[in-house]
């Protein structure tokens, strides 16, 4: 006999009395609870002797060898952290004591659900990872693009992991969540309903690593000298501002060059032109944690900038590519249990299964305990312990003292110094020892309507055909509807045009929440993309179509333009050998026309010579590199000689996103361009 149940925090229980379909551990032990971690209390610590959760982690750490189970496709960049604002009243932490002091730093970005083969711009949740060398050992701010999470509970982790991954029975589909599984798990888990509005938000296809925020998502502890704590939040804030593409462009752009995010970081750094990302705090106390709308340990929430400000603290800029792949980005590790003094975790019971989870997955990926030997791992700060041998071991104690406490005084190897050591914060922790979900974790709905409703009427749009593409690929029309089911309790007009655009009459029942959602949230314009735009063409690309004998002049009007604005350009030509411009200048051709498609650029140009036009209209590389462009909503720049291309490719009417550009126009269309899109054009 089995039924299903909901726990305290609205998640599913499906349950037995049937002992041949009862889970166990390894072992066989039958378990009561696969859906909570032990805690302390509802609200307390996660406690080491939890063997089920601790059994069901590690096992998922080691499924494969030595990929990463997830975050498998990353980039690294080397860098470094200056400091601008001391906050020794905050932190006792040394990187924040002194302000123009560089910390060395690493970060790696990357997809979470494909392998290392993947392409770049699947729809997925990027990582944001950065390890700073700091004078007192490595810290590790290992988050994500995006400031929630799916689950509240680590437990859940391997769970949520399995569902996007490739079905095990025909593995595929992979780097995708368009599928049943998936959504079934999504919509058997309402905890997970706001993260989705993210991830089916243009927040997951980001234009580039450079254009896209990082979060630490969880809350943490700084801890000043004297001990006082306060609760913070960590932001990237990218200095080049927020840009992302479309769903049809992605789709494309993986078919022209799956390495896309890594080449354009590769060559923006290669070019000198260092990203820089604003590292920003959301500081508040115990008042304000017992008063906001949420529990400020639940993973799958916010707290927004208007209720508290970021503030920003210092600067990261990326300034070196790696020498070799293998040995740095590939063999970095980051763990979240890697804090200093002055730092230190919460109970959020999804930190702390990640502070178990990262260093299993480490040790295991990388042959054994002395993966911090490697020096992409290595502090560079002094290291001095008793810890010896092991697989790969690169030093070991000195001398015959390999423990302590000894009596071998300055020959005996370190002590523990209490005045500069890490104490963690003694926080007091009473309550029974339990497997539930906090009473305070059960609002699932509040704030994924508080997102859509912060998202200006183009997002929206792109929500809604997220929503619509991704459930159309599950096979069952039992999930679909049970995703409605949920979607309707953030927003009737998010659910019925989500409905409408599968084709769904009858509307289903909305779920039943656990909690009744908070329906006057206000809108938080820092959760929108295209209201926190750059303002610039700066670090972006334009794509300049020429063909033989086309304009000197205007050619080098625009090339001069995109400098000045601080944006590349590329040649697009007929033939990689280039073309002669009216001038008789030889110019060198980046790109052929049909391995240089307008899904590659921010915008695009088109500068015929006369006559070019009707020979160019009949190519179909050439016209598909106008038609995407104009359906993708960029910004088009033609002279007349573009016209019979322009008309093959169905873009026969101009609107105020395609000006005609001469030499002496061609500053304006470039300044143009700073709008990114010209979302018009787009439509309902």
């Amino acid at each position: 006999m089995a039924d299903e149940t909901r726990d305290k925090g609205g998640a599913p229980r499906q349950q037995t009395t049937d002992r041949a379909r009862t889970m166990t551990t390894a072992q066989g032990g039958p378990i009561a609870d696969d859906q909570n971690s032990l805690t302390a209390g509802p609200r307390g610590p996660v406690l080491l002797d939890d063997h089920v959760m601790r059994e069901k982690i590690f096992h998922f750490d080691h499924e494969r060898i030595p990929e990463r189970v997830v975050h498998a496709r990353g980039y690294g960049v080397h860098g470094h952290f200056e400091l601008t604002e001391a906050i020794p009243e905050l932190s006792c932490a040394d990187i924040f004591q002194r302000v123009g002091e560089k910390t060395p730093t690493f970060t790696r970005f990357s997809t979470v659900a494909g392998n290392r083969g993947s392409f770049d711009l699947a729809r997925d949740v990027r990582g944001f990872a950065t390890k700073f060398y700091t004078a007192e050992g490595n810290w590790d701010l290992v988050g994500n693009n995006i400031p929630v999470f799916f689950i509240q509970d680590a437990m859940k982790f391997p769970d949520l992991v399995h569902s996007v991954k490739e079905a095990p029975d025909r593995g595929f589909p992979q780097a995708q969540s368009a599928h049943d599984n998936f959504w079934d798990f999504i919509s058997l888990s309402p905890e997970a309903i706001h993260m989705t509005l993210w991830q089916m938000s243009d927040r997951t296809i980001p234009r580039s690593f450079r254009f896209m925020e990082g979060f630490g998502v969880h809350t943490f502890r700084l801890v000043n000298a004297d001990g006082k704590s306060h609760y913070v939040k960590f932001h990237w804030k990218p200095r080049q501002g927020l840009q992302s593409v479309v769903w049809n462009e992605a789709l494309k752009i993986n078919g022209a060059d799956p390495d896309f995010h890594r080449r354009d970081m590769w060559e923006a750094i290669d070019a000198g032109d260092y990203p820089q990302w604003d590292l920003g705090i959301q500081v508040f106390d115990d008042e304000f944690a017992d008063e906001f709308e949420f529990d400020i340990l639940d993973a799958t929430k916010l707290i927004p900038e208007e209720q508290v400000p970021v503030r920003i603290i210092g600067t990261l800029t990326l300034d070196a590519n790696v020498d070799n792949f293998f040995a740095e980005t590939e063999q970095v590790a980051f763990c979240t249990q890697n804090i200093v003094r002055g730092i230190d975790h919460t109970n959020d019971p999804l930190l702390q299964g990640r502070n178990f989870s990262y260093l299993d997955t480490q040790t295991k990926r990388l042959g054994g305990p002395n993966f911090t030997h490697i020096p992409i791992n290595a502090p560079k700060c002094p290291v001095q312990n008793f810890q010896q041998d092991g697989h790969m071991a690169m030093r070991n104690p000195k001398g015959r003292a390999n423990y302590e406490p000894n009596s071998w005084g300055e020959d005996g190897g370190p002590r523990e110094n209490p005045e500069i050591g890490f104490q963690s914060y003694p926080e007091e922790v009473q309550g029974t020892k339990q497997r539930t979900r906090s009473e305070t974790f059960a609002d699932h709905y509040s704030q994924a309507r508080q997102f859509w409703i912060s998202q200006t009427d183009v997002e929206q749009r792109h929500i809604v055909a997220g929503y619509t593409f991704e459930l159309s690929k599950c096979e069952h029309e039992a999930i679909r509807l049970r995703v409605l089911s949920h979607l309707m309790n953030v927003h009737d007009d998010l659910a019925r045009r989500v409905a409408d655009g599968l084709g769904v009459r009858d509307m289903p029942e909305a779920a039943a929440p656990a909690r009744a959602p908070i329906t006057d949230l206000p809108a938080s314009d820092a959760l929108s993309i295209l209201k926190n735009g750059p303002g610039s063409f700066a670090g972006r690309k334009l794509g300049l179509f020429v063909s033989e004998g086309a304009d000197a002049d205007l050619v080098k009007a625009l090339l001069e333009a995109c400098k000045a604005e601080g944006a590349t350009a590329a040649i697009v030509a007929p033939h990689i050998a280039g073309v002669t411009l009216s001038d008789g200048t030889a110019l060198a051709a980046d790109e052929k026309i049909d391995g240089g498609p307008s899904v590659l650029f921010d915008a695009v140009a088109l500068v015929f010579a006369k006559d070019a036009g009707d020979a160019l209209a009949k190519s179909k590389p050439g016209r598909d590199f106008v038609s995407d462009a104009a359906a993708h909503a960029k910004f088009i720049g033609w002279t007349p000689a573009a016209e019979p291309l322009m008309k093959a490719a169905g873009v026969a009417k101009k609107d105020d996103g395609m000006p005609e550009v001469t030499a002496d126009s061609a500053a304006g269309f470039i300044a143009l361009c700073r709008n990114l899109r010209h979302w018009e054009r787009e439509g309902g």
